[in-house]
């Protein structure tokens, strides 16, 4: 009997212990032709729970991650999204493609559930959430507009006079993303010569090209994701049209070159400033090559979310919604890519978008 009741006993404190554990989540494409980034999610926010727990944790609790996946797919996105409601998730440092963060937004916002996305950048997230009226609903990364219009203006600045052709995945982050760079585009006064939509999962773009090629285009700008790009940039080269690509922050992977191998030389992307060389980034960067892991593209933008997620609750002294919403709009916090803070829509308030180079098979930034 002794020996039940000191089974009792340390059942019970078990079950305290894991009930005081703070339930959060990581939820991206984890499976699919978006996995890279993914694994770019998943490493982030597990490094960046593990570092906060090694601290003692937020509010003497430990945080709990789950990972979910979404594999960029709408429907998916909000089967998960449902999941980490039913087990009492709190906070979802997620979700990577647009398609999938904003119906699953709506899922959080009935579930008071905090989100922090570390890559969605389709305008609509945080814009419909703010006509709503909800307060649940934030991103670490900037938006399509700005992003728009660094590129726009980059192209009718270079390329003036000059036949550029817009393509677009009809996928919400690719259309948005190409339509912004139209208009930036067109403000500074340079016309598209085209304007073509195609698939996320198209492999063949030969007639697509005989068109480009036609219509003397001397730079293609892309709305759309790394493997796209990578295929229509491999296949261009093959059939003869040697002309640039640029496109958005789809492209922060290295799989962009594992497709396109030499012939992506000179393609250019949009993305922030490198966060991997930021002074406030060195010891993370160091962890995770401790591992054998370069951390590019969204890693450190996923860690940062759940940095501002764990001190927003630490200054809140709760992980209620509204408790942690409110220190969230109220002032800034310290991550490991930089000082950040939020407008009332839940944008991030921080550096604008640059352009960026391939050059034998790594990104770097363009001075122009």
């Amino acid at each position: 009997m002794r020996n039940l009741a000191v089974l009792a006993v340390l059942l019970l404190s078990a079950g305290m212990a894991q009930a005081q554990d703070i339930s959060v989540a990581v939820v991206g494409p984890i499976t699919g032709q978006y996995a890279a980034f993914g694994e770019q999610m998943r490493r982030g926010a597990e490094m960046a729970v593990k570092d906060i727990n090694a601290k003692g944790g937020v509010l003497g609790r430990k945080l709990k991650i789950t990972v979910g996946d979404d594999a960029c797919d709408p429907k998916q996105a909000v089967n998960v999204a449902n999941e980490m409601a039913n087990n009492g998730v709190t906070f979802v440092d997620g979700h990577y493609c647009s398609g999938s963060s904003i119906p699953a937004s709506a899922v959080y916002a009935e579930n008071g559930m905090l989100q922090i996305s570390p890559a969605s950048t389709n305008p609509q997230l945080t814009d419909a959430a703010a006509a709503k009226g909800w307060n649940d609903i934030f991103r670490i990364c900037g938006r399509d507009d700005a992003q728009g219009r660094v590129a726009g203006r980059y192209i009718a600045e270079h390329y003036k006079g000059k036949a550029v052709a817009i393509l677009q995945d009809k996928s919400p982050y690719g259309k948005g993303l190409a339509d912004e760079t139209k208009k930036a585009m067109n403000a500074a006064g340079l016309q598209e010569a085209m304007y073509e939509a195609t698939n996320a999962d198209d492999k063949d773009f030969s007639a697509l090209i005989s068109k480009m090629k036609q219509a003397k285009v001397a730079l293609i700008y892309l709305g759309g994701y790394h493997t796209e790009a990578g295929l229509l940039v491999r296949q261009a080269h093959e059939q003869g049209l040697d002309v640039p690509l640029l496109a958005g922050d789809a492209l922060a992977t290295d799989e962009f070159w594992t497709i396109t191998g030499s012939a992506g030389e000179g393609s250019m992307m949009t993305f922030p400033p490198e966060p991997r060389n930021l002074p406030t980034a060195q010891a993370v960067v160091a962890e995770f090559k401790q591992q054998g892991y370069d951390p590019e593209g969204y890693t450190l933008f996923t860690y940062a979310a759940m940095q501002v997620y764990a001190e927003a609750v630490a200054r809140a002294k709760s992980v209620k919604l509204d408790d942690v919403s409110k220190a969230m709009h109220a002032g800034k916090f310290d991550t490991v890519i930089g000082s950040v803070g939020f407008d009332a829509k839940g944008d991030v308030v921080g550096p604008d978008y640059v352009i960026y180079a391939w050059h034998n098979g790594k990104r770097e930034e363009m001075r122009h």
